[in-house]
């Protein structure tokens, strides 16, 4: 007689880590084809990743994402006190990244926060927290190639005088109707993805360095154009102005996330992790207050509402060339291809990892024999990524991935508590100090930036929960792999 275990018990089941780790193969890097259970045919994610390269999908993802168009939303919901914005946002991230590290050193695994949750907070949590970075990586991914024309026309107009034509090259809402150059971009991007990821790796590494060499270019000439006056009144729209802009500019440290999707492509994961998530931190927040401080010295804060290439123009205007902007607004295409592509893998390997599970068709758990990649997944989120980035307005884009981004991480600080109490003896490369103090003021900052949110991002966000809620029910509950295994037990029992 088949038996069933209750409803509460199914939908709040673990994955347990041991499994976790056996399905991606050994943290210290299985060969690929070996018997343990991977994607298709027994084929795993191929281990080509060090520290540097590493490191550089966390500064990749983050460095991008938002400082090259984030200030001319954010400066004018706080003023010049978005310094203090950027701040409150790093510090969250700070918080948060001293949980992921310890997370994922213990669970070297692809799938980010939503393996976490599966280990720790159970099954339908877990598929909420896929959710959430869906809305991270996909919308984001989005959002940020939807800002790739302005610097696209921005060049082609100082080198050559042409400019795409605004219907085309701007977002909807800003004048624009259908945003061809960021379809490009995605095109361009899921291209290389499929290659392999250890190509991606390499052409990324490059790309990062040639973007921080930018920003600093742009800190040192920012400089030299800097007036204390432009820094008064600092906080004219008072401190609720500084938590909406941090609110919105979160979304800018999603890199943090993208290190620890990467878990089963990675040497010495239990070392390379956690290191390469600190050195992301350090390195993108020194970069943004700095970039930060060096475009409200230079330019009044009334300007920035608005402004198309906004770090562009002001390399412009300080020093009255066109080779400043020219060179940066190349750095900003180039920086912003890196970051598409970073988010872009991000996302494949969260479906991959819920592929694998069951909670999604096996279709996304495909890896190429030839390749080592998920092909068929990787086309499927370039398609999604490129619709929302051509016709959907970047407001609503950014606002979204920071909610979805807020919610992953808090649930990572409570996963940290979780796993302490349950396996305090299990295996870690790193241990977050100040436990239990840093993971609780993390997600309390978490909720407090979630707070600051617009209202109708949380309308948008509820919407993705029912649809979510749908597919669960509809499909995961039942075809997850935890589900099959008890069904088969209790039919043999």
């Amino acid at each position: 007689m088949t038996t069933h275990s209750p409803t509460s018990a199914r939908l709040f089941r673990r994955k347990p880590i041991d499994t976790l780790i056996a399905e991606a193969g050994s943290p210290e890097g299985l060969p690929a084809g070996a018997p343990e259970e991977g994607g298709r045919s027994g084929i795993h994610l191929r281990r080509s990743i060090g520290l540097w390269q590493l490191s550089s999908i966390g500064i990749g993802a983050t460095v991008g994402t938002g400082i090259f168009f984030v200030l001319s939303s954010a400066v004018p919901e706080a003023g010049p006190a978005v310094i203090v914005s950027f701040v409150l946002a790093a510090v969250t991230a700070g918080l948060t990244a001293l949980c992921y590290a310890e997370m994922a050193s213990a669970i070297p695994v692809s799938g980010s926060s939503y393996s976490y949750a599966y280990a720790t907070l159970g099954e339908i949590v877990a598929f909420g927290v896929g959710v959430c970075l869906l809305l991270e990586y996909g919308v984001s991914a989005s959002a940020i190639a939807v800002s790739w024309g302005q610097y696209l026309n921005k060049f082609s107009d100082l080198a050559f005088g042409f400019r795409i034509p605004e219907w085309m090259a701007q977002p909807p809402g800003d004048g624009g109707y259908f945003n061809l150059p960021a379809v490009i971009l995605v095109a361009m991007v899921v291209v290389l993805l499929i290659r392999g990821v250890s190509e991606s790796a390499k052409v990324n590494a490059t790309m990062v360095g040639i973007k921080i060499v930018i920003l600093l270019l742009f800190i040192a000439i920012g400089l030299t154009g800097f007036h204390s006056g432009n820094l008064s009144p600092f906080m004219p729209l008072g401190f609720g102005g500084v938590q909406v802009a941090a609110s919105s500019i979160f979304f800018s440290f999603i890199g943090l996330d993208a290190v620890s999707t990467a878990g089963e492509e990675v040497k010495n994961p239990r070392r390379t992790l956690p290191l390469a998530i600190i050195i992301s931190l350090v390195v993108v927040t020194l970069l943004y207050i700095g970039v930060a401080i060096a475009a409200l010295g230079a330019q009044s804060w009334q300007k920035f509402d608005g402004q198309e290439a906004g770090l562009a123009q002001i390399l412009q205007d300080i020093t009255g060339q066109s080779w400043p902007g020219l060179m940066f607004a190349l750095g900003a295409i180039i920086s912003i291809f890196s970051v598409t592509l970073v988010v872009i893998y991000g996302q494949t390997r969260i479906l991959y990892s819920m592929g694998r599970d069951g909670m999604l068709p096996k279709k996304f758990a495909e890896i190429s024999p030839k390749t080592g990649t998920p092909v068929w997944n990787t086309l499927v989120v370039g398609i999604g990524v490129a619709a929302l980035a051509a016709f959907v307005p970047l407001d609503i884009l950014t606002d979204l991935t920071s909610l979805g981004t807020l919610v992953a991480f808090s649930v990572v600080s409570i996963g940290v508590i979780i796993l302490r109490r349950t396996q305090p003896h299990l295996p870690r490369g790193f241990r977050v100090p100040g436990y239990p103090v840093v993971p609780l003021l993390s997600v309390g900052f978490c909720v407090y930036l979630i707070y600051g949110l617009h209202p109708l991002t949380f309308l948008f966000f509820g919407i993705a929960l029912v649809l979510a809620a749908a597919v669960y029910f509809g499909y995961s509950v039942r075809h997850s792999k935890l589900n099959r295994a008890e069904t088969e037990l209790s039919t043999t029992g």
